[in-house]
């Protein structure tokens, strides 16, 4: 029962797992804020620029958040790809990016991602506790921003996305999310 309700919130809060999957998200509390997730780099389901790719720089875009609760003690964000490897055959969901300990004063990250006292990178599927681009290896694939609310100051440097929602369930009291999507040029 406690399940189901976790999976009608998510779904009731739009923070479903873009996909469809929903099964790698974080159980939400009852009540849980939608968030607001912005970008100065791209819109919504537009493009990311090549700065923000292996293509380019390679730097993490700007990322903007708002709407959370006023009992919020800290922020944590996921970066994904649900279309790894082939968006026409996906087989996983490819991690770009991990945040941890993001005190709640916190509303943005500016381009580059540089994190602000506190905060830590966990460790991506590439093997680095960094920001690691979009380079799809075939196709148009999503890239899925997610932001975590969360009412307790929750994660540890380094530590994978796996480790994170298991460290944060039943600690997510808002969540929302920006997607953008790229595709090789070369």
């Amino acid at each position: 029962m406690k399940r189901l309700l976790a999976l009608s919130l998510v779904v009731a809060c739009g923070h479903e797992e873009a996909g469809g999957k929903g099964a790698d998200q974080p159980e939400l509390a009852p009540g849980a804020a939608k968030l607001s997730v912005t970008s100065t780099a791209f819109a919504e389901g537009a493009e990311i620029p090549i700065d923000h790719t292996c293509e380019g720089a390679d730097i993490a875009p700007a990322l903007a958040w708002s709407g959370a609760p006023a009992q919020t003690r800290a922020f944590a964000i996921v970066v994904d790809d649900p279309d790894a490897p082939d968006p026409a055959a996906p087989k996983q969901t490819w991690v770009h990016w991990v945040v941890v300990g993001l005190p709640a004063s916190a509303t943005s990250l500016p381009a580059g991602g540089a994190l602000p006292a506190g905060a830590a990178a966990g460790t991506n599927d590439f093997g680095k506790a960094a920001w690691g681009g979009p380079c799809p290896p075939i196709g148009r694939h999503r890239y899925v921003f997610k932001v975590y609310a969360l009412d307790a100051a929750l994660g540890q440097p380094g530590m994978t996305k796996k480790q994170l929602l298991a460290a944060i369930a039943g600690h997510v009291i808002g969540a929302g999310q920006l997607i953008g999507t790229y595709q090789k040029k070369k």
